[in-house]
Protein backbone atom coordinates (compact mmCIF):
# COMPACT_ATOMS: atom_id res chain seq x y z
CA UNK A 1 0.00 0.00 0.00
CA UNK A 2 1.81 3.32 -0.63
CA UNK A 3 1.32 6.21 1.02
CA UNK A 4 2.10 9.75 0.42
CA UNK A 5 2.67 12.93 1.94
CA UNK A 6 3.37 16.83 0.72
CA UNK A 7 3.06 20.42 1.58
CA UNK A 8 1.85 22.18 -1.63
CA UNK A 9 2.82 25.67 -0.67
CA UNK A 10 -0.21 27.29 -0.95
CA UNK A 11 -0.90 29.71 -3.79
CA UNK A 12 2.67 30.95 -3.16
CA UNK A 13 4.80 30.84 -6.75
CA UNK A 14 3.80 30.50 -9.90
CA UNK A 15 0.78 28.35 -8.01
CA UNK A 16 -1.39 27.72 -11.09
CA UNK A 17 1.32 26.09 -13.04
CA UNK A 18 2.68 24.26 -10.00
CA UNK A 19 -0.84 22.91 -9.58
CA UNK A 20 -0.74 20.94 -13.10
CA UNK A 21 2.66 20.21 -11.78
CA UNK A 22 1.34 18.54 -8.59
CA UNK A 23 -1.50 17.13 -10.51
CA UNK A 24 1.34 15.45 -12.53
CA UNK A 25 3.22 14.13 -9.96
CA UNK A 26 0.64 12.82 -7.92
CA UNK A 27 -0.86 10.63 -11.27
CA UNK A 28 2.71 9.24 -11.84
CA UNK A 29 2.92 8.11 -8.00
CA UNK A 30 -0.23 6.66 -8.18
CA UNK A 31 -0.25 6.77 -4.12
CA UNK A 32 -3.22 4.74 -2.56
CA UNK A 33 -3.37 7.30 -0.11
CA UNK A 34 -1.82 10.96 0.55
CA UNK A 35 -2.03 13.25 3.06
CA UNK A 36 -1.66 17.15 1.75
CA UNK A 37 -0.78 20.44 4.21
CA UNK A 38 -1.01 24.21 2.77
CA UNK A 39 -3.91 23.08 0.11
CA UNK A 40 -5.06 26.57 -0.74
CA UNK A 41 -9.40 26.60 -0.62
CA UNK A 42 -11.53 29.94 -1.73
CA UNK A 43 -14.95 30.86 -1.58
CA UNK A 44 -15.77 28.54 -4.75
CA UNK A 45 -14.08 25.18 -4.19
CA UNK A 46 -10.38 24.20 -2.70
CA UNK A 47 -7.67 22.64 -4.87
CA UNK A 48 -8.19 19.33 -3.24
CA UNK A 49 -11.41 18.74 -4.91
CA UNK A 50 -9.94 19.52 -8.26
CA UNK A 51 -7.24 17.16 -7.23
CA UNK A 52 -9.73 14.26 -6.06
CA UNK A 53 -11.79 14.44 -9.73
CA UNK A 54 -8.36 14.67 -12.00
CA UNK A 55 -7.42 11.62 -10.39
CA UNK A 56 -11.01 9.87 -9.27
CA UNK A 57 -9.61 9.57 -5.59
CA UNK A 58 -12.02 9.92 -2.48
CA UNK A 59 -11.41 13.17 -0.31
CA UNK A 60 -12.01 14.12 3.30
CA UNK A 61 -11.19 18.08 4.41
CA UNK A 62 -10.34 20.02 6.70
CA UNK A 63 -9.37 24.35 6.88
CA UNK A 64 -7.10 25.60 8.89
CA UNK A 65 -6.70 29.72 9.59
CA UNK A 66 -4.08 31.46 7.79
CA UNK A 67 -1.40 31.67 9.80
CA UNK A 68 -0.88 35.57 10.86
CA UNK A 69 2.86 35.99 9.14
CA UNK A 70 1.04 35.13 6.07
CA UNK A 71 -0.95 38.42 5.47
CA UNK A 72 1.50 40.46 4.18
CA UNK A 73 1.89 38.22 0.84
CA UNK A 74 -1.55 38.53 0.01
CA UNK A 75 -1.78 39.97 -3.09
CA UNK A 76 -4.52 42.71 -3.72
CA UNK A 77 -6.24 40.77 -6.21
CA UNK A 78 -6.76 37.09 -3.78
CA UNK A 79 -10.29 35.89 -4.93
CA UNK A 80 -13.16 35.70 -2.22
CA UNK A 81 -12.45 33.91 0.68
CA UNK A 82 -9.31 32.59 0.42
CA UNK A 83 -7.71 30.39 2.93
CA UNK A 84 -5.74 27.33 3.89
CA UNK A 85 -6.51 23.48 4.93
CA UNK A 86 -5.45 20.01 5.31
CA UNK A 87 -6.53 17.17 2.66
CA UNK A 88 -6.80 13.81 2.98
CA UNK A 89 -7.06 11.63 -0.77
CA UNK A 90 -7.88 7.90 -0.70
CA UNK A 91 -8.13 5.69 -3.11
CA UNK A 92 -10.83 3.75 -1.45
CA UNK A 93 -14.03 5.02 0.43
CA UNK A 94 -13.67 7.49 3.53
CA UNK A 95 -15.50 6.01 6.52
CA UNK A 96 -14.96 8.53 9.18
CA UNK A 97 -12.68 11.81 9.30
CA UNK A 98 -12.45 14.47 12.02
CA UNK A 99 -10.64 17.04 12.60
CA UNK A 100 -9.00 18.67 15.87
CA UNK A 101 -7.70 21.93 16.46
CA UNK A 102 -4.16 21.76 17.79
CA UNK A 103 -2.77 23.94 21.03
CA UNK A 104 -1.08 26.82 20.49
CA UNK A 105 1.05 26.55 23.60
CA UNK A 106 3.08 29.95 23.82
CA UNK A 107 2.42 30.96 20.67
CA UNK A 108 1.05 32.82 17.95
CA UNK A 109 -2.97 31.70 17.54
CA UNK A 110 -1.81 30.21 13.61
CA UNK A 111 -4.97 27.97 13.77
CA UNK A 112 -3.52 24.39 13.52
CA UNK A 113 -5.51 21.57 12.80
CA UNK A 114 -5.20 17.70 12.70
CA UNK A 115 -7.02 15.27 10.41
CA UNK A 116 -8.03 11.72 10.86
CA UNK A 117 -9.77 9.70 8.17
CA UNK A 118 -10.85 5.50 8.52
CA UNK A 119 -9.81 4.16 4.81
CA UNK A 120 -11.88 1.30 3.87
CA UNK A 121 -8.87 -0.62 2.40
CA UNK A 122 -9.62 -3.67 0.80
CA UNK A 123 -7.86 -5.25 3.52
CA UNK A 124 -9.63 -3.98 6.32
CA UNK A 125 -9.51 -0.52 7.60
CA UNK A 126 -6.88 2.15 7.99
CA UNK A 127 -6.19 4.35 10.39
CA UNK A 128 -5.05 7.87 8.62
CA UNK A 129 -4.02 11.23 9.72
CA UNK A 130 -2.43 14.26 8.47
CA UNK A 131 -1.48 17.65 9.95
CA UNK A 132 1.20 20.51 9.43
CA UNK A 133 2.92 21.76 13.32
CA UNK A 134 3.46 25.27 13.72
CA UNK A 135 6.31 26.66 11.36
CA UNK A 136 8.68 29.29 13.75
CA UNK A 137 12.06 28.12 13.68
CA UNK A 138 12.69 28.25 17.71
CA UNK A 139 9.38 26.76 18.31
CA UNK A 140 9.92 23.57 19.54
CA UNK A 141 7.89 23.96 22.40
CA UNK A 142 4.69 24.93 21.15
CA UNK A 143 5.28 21.44 18.57
CA UNK A 144 5.98 19.37 21.51
CA UNK A 145 2.15 20.18 22.94
CA UNK A 146 0.77 19.37 19.59
CA UNK A 147 2.62 16.37 19.02
CA UNK A 148 1.32 15.46 22.46
CA UNK A 149 -2.36 16.22 21.14
CA UNK A 150 -2.00 14.87 18.13
CA UNK A 151 -0.36 11.54 19.72
CA UNK A 152 -3.42 11.29 21.66
CA UNK A 153 -5.86 11.89 18.50
CA UNK A 154 -3.55 8.56 17.13
CA UNK A 155 -4.30 6.38 20.20
CA UNK A 156 -7.96 7.31 20.58
CA UNK A 157 -8.51 6.48 16.87
CA UNK A 158 -6.61 3.66 15.73
CA UNK A 159 -9.20 1.13 16.18
CA UNK A 160 -8.91 -2.52 16.62
CA UNK A 161 -7.74 -3.62 12.87
CA UNK A 162 -4.82 -5.44 11.64
CA UNK A 163 -2.98 -2.15 10.13
CA UNK A 164 -1.57 0.16 12.24
CA UNK A 165 -2.09 4.04 11.89
CA UNK A 166 -0.57 5.94 9.32
CA UNK A 167 0.63 9.57 10.78
CA UNK A 168 1.92 12.26 7.89
CA UNK A 169 2.75 15.93 7.62
CA UNK A 170 4.77 18.57 7.74
CA UNK A 171 5.88 18.85 11.46
CA UNK A 172 8.53 21.68 11.12
CA UNK A 173 10.89 19.82 12.70
CA UNK A 174 14.14 17.97 12.47
CA UNK A 175 14.52 14.14 13.39
CA UNK A 176 16.54 15.04 15.77
CA UNK A 177 14.23 17.58 17.70
CA UNK A 178 12.41 16.88 20.75
CA UNK A 179 9.45 17.18 19.04
CA UNK A 180 9.81 14.33 17.15
CA UNK A 181 11.55 11.89 19.44
CA UNK A 182 8.29 12.85 21.56
CA UNK A 183 6.28 11.92 19.06
CA UNK A 184 8.32 8.61 18.13
CA UNK A 185 8.04 7.31 22.04
CA UNK A 186 11.17 5.21 21.21
CA UNK A 187 14.37 7.39 22.33
CA UNK A 188 12.30 9.44 24.94
CA UNK A 189 9.01 8.76 26.85
CA UNK A 190 6.13 8.78 24.46
CA UNK A 191 3.79 11.40 24.75
CA UNK A 192 0.86 8.80 25.02
CA UNK A 193 1.95 5.93 27.21
CA UNK A 194 2.97 2.42 25.90
CA UNK A 195 2.23 4.41 22.21
CA UNK A 196 5.38 3.77 19.61
CA UNK A 197 5.53 5.44 15.96
CA UNK A 198 7.84 4.58 14.05
CA UNK A 199 9.78 6.97 11.29
CA UNK A 200 9.23 5.43 8.05
CA UNK A 201 12.42 6.99 6.89
CA UNK A 202 14.64 4.95 8.91
CA UNK A 203 13.91 2.39 6.42
CA UNK A 204 15.43 4.21 3.82
CA UNK A 205 18.31 2.86 1.45
CA UNK A 206 22.15 4.23 3.25
CA UNK A 207 22.47 7.18 1.39
CA UNK A 208 19.67 8.24 -0.45
CA UNK A 209 18.81 11.89 -0.21
CA UNK A 210 16.36 12.30 2.55
CA UNK A 211 15.86 16.19 2.41
CA UNK A 212 12.48 17.52 1.98
CA UNK A 213 13.83 21.09 2.18
CA UNK A 214 16.29 20.63 -0.25
CA UNK A 215 18.13 24.22 -1.34
CA UNK A 216 18.10 22.69 -4.94
CA UNK A 217 14.42 24.33 -4.82
CA UNK A 218 14.74 27.27 -6.83
CA UNK A 219 12.20 28.61 -4.08
CA UNK A 220 14.35 28.16 -1.28
CA UNK A 221 16.91 30.45 -2.58
CA UNK A 222 18.06 33.50 0.05
CA UNK A 223 16.96 30.99 2.70
CA UNK A 224 18.97 28.89 5.35
CA UNK A 225 20.77 27.26 2.96
CA UNK A 226 20.38 24.38 4.37
CA UNK A 227 19.09 20.77 3.59
CA UNK A 228 16.98 19.58 6.18
CA UNK A 229 14.36 16.55 6.76
CA UNK A 230 10.72 18.47 7.91
CA UNK A 231 7.77 15.93 6.23
CA UNK A 232 7.79 12.84 8.04
CA UNK A 233 5.69 9.26 7.61
CA UNK A 234 5.09 7.86 11.16
CA UNK A 235 3.94 4.19 10.91
CA UNK A 236 2.30 2.18 14.02
CA UNK A 237 4.02 -1.07 15.14
CA UNK A 238 3.71 -3.73 12.66
CA UNK A 239 0.69 -6.32 12.98
CA UNK A 240 2.73 -9.57 13.71
CA UNK A 241 1.69 -11.21 10.05
CA UNK A 242 3.95 -8.06 9.24
CA UNK A 243 1.20 -5.86 7.86
CA UNK A 244 2.28 -2.53 7.82
CA UNK A 245 5.75 -2.80 7.78
CA UNK A 246 7.85 -0.26 6.03
CA UNK A 247 8.88 -2.16 2.64
CA UNK A 248 10.47 1.04 0.87
CA UNK A 249 10.74 5.04 1.35
CA UNK A 250 11.77 7.57 -0.44
CA UNK A 251 11.16 11.25 -2.12
CA UNK A 252 9.36 12.64 -4.88
CA UNK A 253 8.11 16.11 -6.70
CA UNK A 254 12.31 16.54 -6.47
CA UNK A 255 12.73 18.11 -9.62
CA UNK A 256 10.99 20.54 -12.54
CA UNK A 257 7.89 19.39 -14.10
CA UNK A 258 7.85 20.79 -17.51
CA UNK A 259 10.10 23.69 -16.13
CA UNK A 260 8.36 24.41 -13.08
CA UNK A 261 9.38 22.78 -9.67
CA UNK A 262 5.62 21.54 -8.09
CA UNK A 263 6.36 23.22 -4.42
CA UNK A 264 8.53 24.14 -1.84
CA UNK A 265 8.70 21.08 -0.38
CA UNK A 266 9.33 17.75 -1.95
CA UNK A 267 6.82 14.68 -1.04
CA UNK A 268 7.57 11.58 0.97
CA UNK A 269 6.59 8.23 -0.51
CA UNK A 270 6.40 5.13 1.78
CA UNK A 271 5.01 1.59 0.43
CA UNK A 272 3.54 -0.47 3.61
CA UNK A 273 3.06 -4.52 3.65
CA UNK A 274 -0.71 -4.76 3.26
Amino acid sequence: MRFLTWNLWWRFGPWERRQAAITAVLRAEQPDVCGLQEVWSTAEGHLAEHLAAELGLHLAWAPAALPPHWSERIPASAPPGLGVGLAVLSRWPIEESAVLPLPRGDGPDEGRVALYARIAAPGGPVPFFTTHLHSGPAGSGVRCAQVRALARMVADRRGGGAFPPVITGDFNAEPDSDEIRLFGGRLTAPAVPGQMLLDAWRYAEPGQPSATWDTANPYLAGGLGLNIRVDYIHTGLPAADGTGRVRSVRRAGDGPVDGVWPSDHLAVVAELEA
